[in-house]
C-alpha cells in the first residue's frame, strides 16, 4: 500500500513522551453503579464540549452471522438501559429483532476515552417510542415517513418526492408510522477505557453478576455488578 508507512506512524501518545496528557481510571474513581459512571463521563463529554457527545457506534449481527455497526445517537439512559430510535425495518432494526443483541461504542476521542457497551436488545414500548417521535423536529418526523431505510435507492429524486410528498400529506401533526420506533441495549457489560502512556491504558469493566437474583437487575443497583479491570 502506497501510504503504509505513514499510517503506522500516525499515532497520539498519551503522556509525557508525547503532545497529549492523559487521566488515569483507578477503581477507586469509578461510581458505584455503571449508570452513575456513564452520567458522569457524559456530562464531562458535554462540558468539554465535544461533537455529538451522544454519538454512539452500534454494531449488530444478522442471523447468518454478518456483523454491521453504524453511528447513532443515544437518546435516553436509564436504569433499563441505552435507547435509541430508528426505522425498525432498516438493517440494524431487522438484526436486533432477530438477534437480540448489540454492543454500543462511545468514541469521545478528545478525552482519550471510550465507553464499550454489550448487552441484550428489547423494544422501547410503543408510547414511548411516540412520545419521543413527537418532540423531534417536524423534518425530522417527515424524514422518518420519506426514507424506507437500508432499501435502494435509484437515485436522490425518489426521496425527495416521497419526503414532499409526506409534508403535504401531513402538514402540522404527524403520526408515529407504525415502522418507526425504539430499541434500548440493557448492557451485561460497561467498559470504561482511559488512555494512558505507552499504551498501558486503563479498562475497568462492570460485569453483570450471573446469580439468578441479578440477571436482570436494573443499571442502577450497585449489588448486581462485579469490577474487573481488563489487561490493556
Amino acid at each position: 500500500m502506497d501510504d503504509a508507512s505513514d499510517l503506522r506512524h500516525m499515532r497520539v501518545s498519551y503522556g509525557p513522551d508525547g503532545s497529549v496528557m492523559a487521566g488515569s481510571l483507578a477503581e477507586a474513581d469509578l461510581a458505584p453503579t455503571p449508570l452513575a459512571q456513564f452520567r458522569r463521563w457524559l456530562a464531562e463529554a458535554v462540558a468539554a464540549e465535544l461533537p455529538e457527545p451522544n454519538a454512539m457506534v452500534l454494531g449488530t449481527v444478522s442471523p447468518e452471522g454478518v456483523p454491521s455497526a453504524r453511528t447513532v445517537l443515544l437518546k435516553d439512559i436509564d436504569a433499563r438501559g441505552l435507547a435509541f430510535y430508528t426505522n425498525l425495518e432498516s438493517t440494524k432494526g431487522q438484526d436486533l429483532a432477530a438477534t437480540g443483541r448489540a454492543s454500543c461504542v462511545f468514541p469521545w476521542f478528545a478525552m482519550h476515552r471510550q465507553v464499550v457497551v454489550t448487552g441484550r436488545a428489547i423494544r422501547v414500548p410503543r408510547e414511548e417510542a411516540a412520545d419521543y417521535f413527537a418532540s423531534r423536529p417536524i423534518g425530522s418526523r417527515w424524514g422518518a415517513w420519506a426514507s424506507r431505510q437500508s432499501e435502494v435507492l435509484d437515485g436522490r429524486e425518489p426521496l425527495d418526492a416521497r419526503y414532499a410528498e409526506i409534508a403535504e400529506r401531513y402538514p402540522d401533526e404527524v403520526p408515529l408510522p407504525d415502522f418507526w420506533g425504539g430499541w434500548i441495549v440493557v448492557p451485561d457489560t460497561m467498559e470504561f477505557w482511559q488512555g494512558r502512556d505507552s499504551r498501558l491504558h486503563d479498562r475497568l469493566r462492570f460485569r453483570r453478576a450471573v446469580d439468578d437474583d441479578h440477571a436482570d437487575a436494573a443499571l442502577d443497583d450497585a449489588g448486581a455488578w462485579v469490577v474487573e479491570r481488563l489487561s490493556p
